[in-house]
């Protein structure tokens, strides 16, 4: 991983002057230099004005924007603009256009409409990524290299017949021969043996539901083939410019699932990420805080950057809010205390014409006679009291487990319930951790777990023998395991595991089930100890494992709901069922502190406290979402970093709304 060369904590935003008269761009540097500004992402849809026939460039409107940022002292993520290939592109080459699973060829006229197998499409985009990094390798405006936009995001699949005879490719390699793929994914069901290569296409619209192997290899082989893109760009930019990072924007949001992050992560330089709210998420602090948690364990531990966040209402939901008062000054400064390191939007000025004319930006309609102006100016002013926190790491001894293949394969068609939902499980179980101030990271089933206490798998449908031995080592070396229902129920290519559910799982939780029983929507079930459960219930044996909570309720009265195994030196817990929030919330409490696990700080309801870890100093980011004033115990020698005062009696106050940065010595923090 490298370090983005810009001081402090990066601000700024996309940058498109392109969509303006040249003599609005000394205002623009103007008003940026006024806010603090410190970096702009340029170029990232200027494909057709940069190559505006095939092989004839015209560069001399980037030469001059890049000069002027750098003569104002604001550096350039400088972007390939290939996510949106010109018109004159798709009438050469109309077979690059993508076809969706109906069979139905997508036209031009929008971003991202391009086959991510096409021949035609990776010569162009390496082409015009050639012709910028040869002429821009040097210039000092230059820190880092933005590769493409937002990869996946309208295009993640085509199922044209360039990508079916792409995929073929792809399981050649990673099958080798057809009785291996026919092993794998199980053909003898419904007569789907191949006997020729040239048989398997991807899985199109069909009569009944197709094979769920064949469509999580669809899935896994899409996200490698737009990730082959990205490295091959990247290669080009670091051939002409090894000394400068490059990046592309991930989209850890709730609905995007397209891509293996795992998979991408270690190929980029600086992990960056595009985050926006939900209107209907009437907590999205709680996505703020998953969100930037996941990305820092994509990223390593190390900082990451936000390349992409909005300071009002988006443009691409029902229903387009804008943020309440305080509430773009608490979102920036949650993601810093998530690990960012820098801290962007989309846009830096709101466009007058196009598909996002209503999508906010630093610089609205309104001008800077605005809330959004003032607001922005502020939080510059923020970001650059927040200088040394930059490069400081997180102190989490929980870790929640993470896989986009369980999270493909959970939600195919033909489950036990289609109400079971990857992102809203983990969110279930992430939230009282969030609440508690607990400090929680990320991790694949086989990641080095040596210096976590509690492990936490609220969902792992899919599992392979590795995964599924690595978590069990976990619990039996000493750890607390917690695994939620419906897990270890199939391997890698989506066989059941035989022998009673919880399939890989069930000797390290000491417990074995032999029938599901689905919840319908809005049916719950009552828990002894008190609380209901919803969603989910199942026949549970006990092989080993005690009762902690059963149902008292329905057809598995007296059964266990929730098991306590002890397994080696460790622990594992089992929850066949999910709680409702405050019942799974003092659960949880109870696992955390038999585990040893002890939150950052206790704060009043409604603070969160997030620690960020430095060489000399620790830093404790509070963030009030209540409505009234909260006091937290802090360190007697800490100075808050926002109002660069020194604190006095070991107290703050955090007013309702607010947030406040505290430097703590490091002995300050165990």
């Amino acid at each position: 991983m490298s370090t983005l060369n810009v001081p402090g904590i990066a601000y700024g935003g996309d940058y498109n002057p392109e969509q303006w008269p040249e003599e609005v761009w000394a205002e623009d540097v103007r008003l940026m230099r006024e806010a603090g500004v410190t970096m702009v992402s340029v170029g990232i849809f200027s494909w057709a004005l940069l190559e505006p026939s095939e092989g004839v460039y015209d560069f001399s409107l980037l030469d001059r924007i890049l000069d002027l940022l750098h003569e104002n002292g604001i550096a350039a993520d400088l972007a390939t603009p290939t996510a949106a290939p010109p018109a004159w592109f798709f009438r050469a080459h109309p077979e690059a256009l993508p076809v969706d699973r109906d069979g139905r060829q997508l036209s031009y006229g929008s971003r991202q409409t391009f086959c991510p197998s096409s021949p035609a499409y990776r010569e162009a985009a390496l082409r015009i990524a050639g012709e910028l990094a040869a002429r821009y390798a040097e210039h000092p405006a230059v820190v880092m290299w933005h590769v493409h936009n937002e990869y996946g995001c309208h295009n993640a699949e085509c199922y044209c017949d360039t990508s079916a005879e792409a995929f073929r490719g792809w399981l050649r390699a990673r099958y080798e021969n057809l009785d291996a793929l026919n092993d794998a994914w199980g053909t003898t069901f419904w007569s789907q043996r191949y006997y020729d290569w040239d048989e398997i296409i991807p899985p199109r619209a069909t009569g009944a539901v197709p094979n769920p192997a064949h469509q999580l290899d669809w899935r896994r082989f899409c996200s490698e083939e737009l990730l082959s893109l990205y490295k091959a760009e990247r290669e080009v930019l670091r051939e002409a410019a090894p000394g400068t990072p490059a990046t592309t924007n991930f989209m850890v949001m709730y609905a995007f699932d397209a891509l293996d992050y795992w998979r991408w992560a270690p190929e980029l330089d600086i992990v960056s990420n595009d985050h926006y709210l939900r209107s209907t998420d009437p907590e999205s602090e709680i996505d703020i805080a998953l969100s930037g948690d996941l990305v820092r364990s994509l990223a390593g531990g190390r900082p990451w950057l936000l390349m992409e966040h909005s300071t009002g209402a988006v443009n691409w939901q029902p229903v387009n809010r804008a943020k309440t008062a305080g509430e773009l000054r608490r979102n920036a400064l949650a993601h810093v205390a998530h690990g960012a390191d820098g801290i962007a939007y989309f846009q830096w000025r709101a466009a007058k014409a196009g598909a996002e004319q209503w999508h906010s930006a630093m610089l609205p309609h309104a001008g800077t006679d605005s809330q959004i102006w003032r607001d922005v100016v502020a939080l510059g002013a923020d970001l650059k009291a927040l200088a040394e926190v930059r490069g400081s790491t997180g102190t989490a001894s929980v870790a929640v487990v993470w896989d986009w293949n369980a999270r493909w394969a959970l939600e195919l068609p033909s489950q036990p319930s289609e109400q079971v939902r990857y992102l809203d499980l983990v969110r279930s179980w992430y939230e009282p951790l969030w609440r508690s101030g607990v400090a929680v990271d990320f991790v694949r089933p086989d990641a080095d777990l040596s210096s976590y206490r509690l492990v936490l798998a609220p969902n792992l449908y899919l599992v392979d023998d590795e995964g599924a031995a690595n978590l069990t080592r976990f619990a039996e070396g000493g750890g607390t395991l917690a695994v939620g229902f419906h897990s270890g129920a199939v391997d890698e290519n989506c066989h059941v595991r035989l022998g009673g559910y919880p399939g890989a799982f069930r000797d390290v939780l000491g417990v074995r089930t032999d029938e599901l029983f689905p919840l319908l929507p809005g049916e719950s079930v009552s828990l002894s100890g008190g609380g209901t459960a919803s969603l989910w219930s199942e026949r549970v044996h006990l092989a080993g494992a005690e009762t902690i909570t059963s149902y008292t309720e329905g057809p598995l009265t007296g059964i266990p709901a929730v098991t306590r195994h002890g397994c080696g030196t460790g622990t594992a817990w089992y929850l066949a069922t999910l709680p409702d929030p405050s019942t799974l919330a003092a659960l949880l409490d109870r696992i955390r502190a038999e585990a040893g696990v002890a939150p950052v700080r206790v704060t009043p309801e409604g603070v969160e406290a997030v620690l960020r870890r430095g060489p000399e100093a620790d830093y404790l980011f509070l963030i009030n979402h209540g409505d009234g004033g909260a006091e937290v115990d802090v360190a007697p020698d800490a100075t808050e970093l926002l109002a660069g005062e020194r604190v006095h009696g070991g107290r703050v106050t955090v007013a309702a709304g607010d947030v406040m940065v505290v430097r703590e010595p490091r002995s300050a923090t165990p």
